[in-house]
């Protein structure tokens, strides 16, 4: 994995509390995503890391505390940066941000009726001006990003788990967002689908300078491209440790999440 040298949080949790009516899945939750982080939100079944995924994505507001996208330009120190409370904004202030913003959801959520190219073009007909030819240009372009070069007119039901997944990526980049969320990206494929798969975030993450937040439990991925996260417990009802995760199963204090990441050498 290459090295990242920025260290300017692009989102910040501070404070939050997650919740389903009375019923707390997480409280306390304080920490920064930094820019071209592959962030991995980990732990337990049940833990909730898919409702802090949808707290950074505008699914589920937070009972308490802040989620904070920065809006500053890169380059700015920390101090310097303006953020922006997600859930206190502005309706045009959320859209903005989240046009900033792509989703893969686990599911890949393709419109099954739709090609591939015009699942990805979608979006951009809503939101960007401009000309069908452009957008079905930038279609196969955001295909050809993910190795689909050529299956722009192919329907999800004629591609495999792992294409549709791929293709699930290229939607999310068709606003070519600064921040994309990937919701247990490898569930359901095999290991050499979700190992290719692995190596396409972090060519993404190099070649195109974004930043990933990734909800996973799954070891190898974990490793591969994670480096930075945030371990979430189910018992304690909030977070155990962040940090890299080859440093939190070799340091962390805590048995919980050392157990958690040395699980598959037992």
């Amino acid at each position: 994995m290459s090295q990242i040298t920025s260290s300017e949080p692009v989102i910040r949790a501070k404070d939050l509390t997650l919740a389903y009516g009375d019923f707390i899945v997480q409280s306390g939750l304080t920490f920064d995503v930094k820019e071209q982080d592959i962030f991995i939100i980990m732990g337990g079944s049940g833990c909730g890391k898919s409702t802090l995924l949808k707290s950074f994505i505008g699914l589920k507001e937070p009972a308490e505390g802040q989620v904070l996208f920065r809006t500053g330009g890169s380059g700015a120190s920390v101090n310097e940066q303006r953020y922006i409370d997600f859930w206190q904004a502005s309706e045009s202030q959320r859209q903005q941000l989240m046009q900033r913003s792509g989703v893969l959801y686990q599911s890949g959520a393709l419109w099954s009726s739709m090609t591939l190219a015009e699942n990805i073009i979608l979006p951009m007909d809503e939101y960007l001006d401009l000309s069908p030819m452009d957008m079905k240009y930038l279609a196969s372009l955001k295909l050809a990003l993910v190795g689909l070069s050529g299956f722009e007119d192919y329907y999800p039901s004629e591609i495999s788990g792992g294409m549709r997944k791929r293709a699930g990526i290229a939607r999310a980049l068709a606003l070519e967002p600064d921040i994309l969320f990937l919701d247990e990206p490898s569930a359901g494929l095999d290991p050499i689908s979700a190992s290719l798969l692995d190596d396409l975030i972090l060519q993404l993450r190099d070649n195109l300078g974004c930043t990933f937040v990734v909800v996973t439990h799954e070891l190898a991925s974990i490793f591969t491209i994670g480096n930075n996260s945030v371990f979430l417990d189910a018992k304690s009802k909030t977070m155990l440790a962040t940090g890299d995760p080859g440093d939190l199963m070799k340091h962390s204090e805590n048995e919980a999440v050392r157990r958690f990441l040395a699980r598959g050498d037992t």
